[in-house]
């Protein structure tokens, strides 16, 4: 790990905004999806193969995103309208209560925090050196419930929950920040939604990548001399001298 490049954020004498993605940022999320489509695999199994399954339903989950965007329940409603659709309508009511069971499941699902992250999000927060926000992209509902599980809410100076993260959408957040690209820092597992726009506008980025990615969310990735590849999060008291 080599932080030189943030050496103007650690001196900062006025706070630095750091922003945090959610979703298999501080709590793990992806891997509650994988397997509810494991199971979802294992229900429709009697009328395709594994591999038509995960096609399909991924294409129907892209279809709809443009009207339901993220989330569970949009996962919910393409898992269904999936199995309708692939089995022609032969799909058995017990089958779609299940289905419809597996979905109610991700709701509930646990939001329990990595490892350190709490811990580092206190030493940056008590620092007084950094505003700390939550910048989350998902069902508004759904994602507020999952911050609230996990008890991390307080530890956030902001929390923000927009449909999509664009570079528009980040300039809207340093504005109402009172912030500049300069001063503005996005940790986040996704190269695709919480890096690559960042930069682009000026910004710095510190990618901690999780074991697992959504298909969507894959990209090329690039190395940048504002962007820091971190293997933890607790890595970031290193890097912000804290």
């Amino acid at each position: 790990m080599n932080s030189n490049n943030f050496q103007h954020i650690r001196e900062a004498k006025s706070p630095v905004t750091l922003a945090f993605d959610a979703d298999d940022t501080l709590w793990d999320n992806q891997s509650h999806y994988d397997h509810v489509e494991e199971e979802y695999c294992h229900l429709l199994s009697p009328f395709a193969s594994e591999q038509t399954i995960r096609h399909k339903l991924y294409a129907v989950e892209m279809g709809n995103m443009p009207a339901m965007g993220y989330g569970t329940k949009a996962f919910m409603l393409s898992l269904m309208q999936n199995a309708l659709q692939m089995t022609e309508g032969q799909v058995d009511g017990v089958t779609l209560q299940k289905i419809y069971q597996l979905g109610l499941d991700l709701l509930q699902m646990p939001a329990t925090p990595f490892e350190g992250v709490a811990e580092t999000l206190e030493q940056l927060k008590s620092s007084g050196r950094f505003r700390l926000v939550c910048f989350t992209k998902g069902d508004l509902l759904d994602q507020e419930n999952k911050l609230r599980r996990s008890g991390l809410m307080p530890l956030f100076h902001h929390v923000e929950i927009v449909s999509e993260k664009t570079t528009n959408d980040y300039l809207h957040l340093m504005k109402r920040m009172e912030t500049t690209a300069e001063r503005f820092v996005m940790i986040g597992n996704s190269f695709k939604s919480d890096i690559h726009p960042v930069l682009e506008i000026g910004g710095w980025g510190i990618h901690i990548p999780f074991k697992r990615v959504w298909l969507y969310e894959q990209i090329e990735e690039y190395a940048h001399p504002r962007m820091l590849k971190l293997e933890t999060f607790r890595q970031l008291t290193e890097v912000f001298n804290v």
